[in-house]
């Protein structure tokens, strides 16, 4: 039986499940001469190279709608806790 490669492309997509080691992860993050996505150290796809001011300002806005997003959540929740807590109703019908 042939083995199977543990890093390559597959269309078009690098893909590497070799072991990492420390040194590997931390230069895979941190490549000063190359763009804003580079391969990741580990899996299939790419990752952000967090030598690029551009990767921070994507972090910076996922970080802040993240935040939005739980804020809205939560003072969803206080009003909706707040309506459950007006008590009972009484409903009055009239027969002709």
């Amino acid at each position: 039986m042939a083995d199977k490669p543990s890093s390559g492309e597959l269309l078009g997509i690098p893909y590497n499940f070799e072991r990492p080691s420390l040194g590997r992860l931390l230069s895979s993050y941190w490549q000063p001469g190359k763009g804003m996505i580079v391969e990741k150290p580990f899996g299939i796809g790419y990752t952000l190279n967090l030598a690029s001011w551009r990767s921070w300002v994507v972090l910076a806005v996922a970080a802040g709608l993240y935040w939005q997003g739980k804020q809205s959540a939560d003072a969803s929740d206080e009003e909706a806790g707040d309506a459950d807590d007006d008590g009972p109703v009484e409903v009055i019908v009239e027969d002709d």
